[in-house]
């Protein structure tokens, strides 16, 4: 895969024009985009930038992180607090991203979208109120590993580390992740199926490429 360097400001522009007129695939109101990456790529803040653009061009957003749909701790450490296949199949509750984020965007649905269910420094329920996102807006789900599980995203975009990068800016005490983070690099392969790929070996430089469909540098 070619890739062409890109400041931070040209990318977000680019994906917030791409979004900006883009329809759901099902027909449906609201667009779902997909911003996946280990947690040292930092998809929080591409999340983020691109949440004001498209304010910026008129449309309502609405972003979640995945971490704030974790199982409890008792599920999540189940087979010990380091347990790879397990943050690779058991951390977070798919189930409730289906039922609570992505079933209300269903054609016909409420737009009540539930922004976070459990909070992992109290191992406990968040009980936020629902949030309204209106007709025309756009979700943004960012996190680990959220491609392969068939998430209805209408544009995906990866954030792409190379191993030694990946090891190099994770935490010492978040590193025994890496091997899940590998299994899904191999089994999913995610610079292959995303629509849009950016590489972010150095967070001051990235550079990005196509993916999936022909997405490239420039917005489709």
């Amino acid at each position: 895969m070619r890739f062409e360097a890109i400041t931070w400001e040209r990318l977000t522009g680019a994906l917030a024009e791409r979004a900006a007129h883009a329809k759901a695939a099902d027909g449906g109101s609201w667009l779902r985009l997909g911003i996946d990456g280990a947690t040292a790529a930092r998809t929080d803040e591409l999340a983020r930038r691109l949440a004001e653009a498209l304010r910026l061009r008129g449309r309502p957003v609405l972003v979640l992180s995945t971490e704030g749909f974790l199982r409890p701790a008792s599920l999540r450490y189940e087979y010990g607090r380091q347990d790879p296949d397990t943050y690779y199949d058991g951390w977070f509750d798919t189930g409730a991203l289906w039922r609570e984020v992505f079933g209300p965007l269903d054609p016909g649905g409420t737009g009540l979208v539930l922004p976070d269910l459990w909070d992992p420094v109290t191992d406990r329920a968040t009980r936020s109120p629902y949030q309204l996102l209106p007709d025309g807006g756009v979700l943004i789900v960012h996190g680990p590993m959220l491609l392969g599980r068939r998430f209805p995203f209408d544009l995906t975009v990866h954030l792409r580390l190379s191993p030694s990068a990946l090891r190099r800016r994770t935490e010492e005490a978040d590193r025994w992740t890496l091997t899940a983070l590998e299994r899904y690099a191999s089994e999913v392969r995610p610079a292959e199926v995303a629509d849009v790929v950016v590489r972010v070996d150095d967070p001051r430089h990235p550079a990005w490429g196509g993916g999936v469909g022909g997405a490239a540098a420039g917005p489709g």
